[in-house]
């Protein structure tokens, strides 16, 4: 997340949708509310340290009024509309490669099968490695124009890698018809090119690229219904999001986009 500026208590970190206007930075420490995992969650980041990904906040504790501590990563995170910096090539490649280095990790981890995971945006055929499953690009750190870190895993839960390659597409080609991209992205990006860059950056098998075309549209959907459920409940932040990015009308275009297109993106994929 990004400064915002000092308050009493500590200085407002701002970006994201679920915690917004809830989390602050004191000096090297970030505190923000905890997920009802949190507990599994940092043994789970701090095992990950072990086996040499290094690029996540470390747990540093749980307050008794249910926040989180976690050491502050220093670096530049993108807020939307969202700058050229973050969507070059480079960039994007990037954050493939850091995607990996997690699912590499995270390969060697066991995932706590007693946690009750969050399910909202988790792959539906689930797996044995915790996915991020919200690389977006208010969760990505870089410095240099490189991605150096992931930040916030409140929605981790285990599933595929294909799974969370699929979902941070969706934010990084950026996955979206050109009007509804032109809001909140660069315009001109080439969004078969790009998708084969991130695929190339993670190192996607041949059957995972064969698979990913499909899996993105199940993410999409995926993404709506979380989007719905959070309407249904009364989020002001989703619901006014919704609102001025064009309402359902979008998602019904961005999913028909999608599935006109999947066989230039498996083409892409492919070449």
């Amino acid at each position: 997340m990004a400064a915002e500026g000092e308050k009493a208590e500590g200085e407002a970190l701002v970006g994201g949708m679920l915690n917004a206007g809830a989390v602050f930075r004191h000096g090297d420490l970030v505190e923000r509310p905890a997920p009802r995992t949190a507990r599994a969650l940092h043994a789970h980041l701090l095992a990950l340290a072990e086996h040499g990904f290094d690029a996540a906040p470390r747990p540093v504790g749980l307050t008794a009024d249910g926040r989180e501590r976690l050491t502050f990563i220093p670096g530049d995170v993108a807020l939307p509309p969202y700058p050229g910096w973050v969507m070059t090539e480079t960039a994007l490649r990037s954050v493939g490669n850091l995607l990996r280095r997690l699912h590499d990790a995270g390969a060697a981890v066991e995932v706590d099968a007693g946690v009750e995971w969050p399910r909202s945006l988790a792959d539906p055929e689930g797996g044995t490695m915790l996915c991020h499953n919200d690389v977006c690009p208010e969760n990505v750190v870089f410095r240099d124009g490189r991605a150096v870190a992931l930040i916030d895993f409140d929605l981790a839960a285990p599933g595929r890698a294909v799974w969370d390659v699929a979902m941070t597409a969706r934010y990084w080609v950026p996955l979206l018809d050109p009007v509804s991209a032109a809001a909140l992205h660069p315009r001109g990006l080439d969004a078969p090119a790009r998708l084969r860059i991130l695929a190339d950056g993670y190192g996607l098998t041949p059957p995972e690229r064969a698979e990913l075309p499909d899996v993105i549209e199940q993410a999409t959907a995926a993404c709506r219904a979380f989007v719905a459920g959070r309407v249904a409940d009364g989020d002001p932040v989703y619901t006014q999001a919704l609102s001025e990015r064009g309402g359902w009308q979008r998602w019904d275009r961005v999913q028909s986009w999608l599935a006109a297109h999947r066989e230039v993106f498996a083409a892409a994929l492919s070449d």
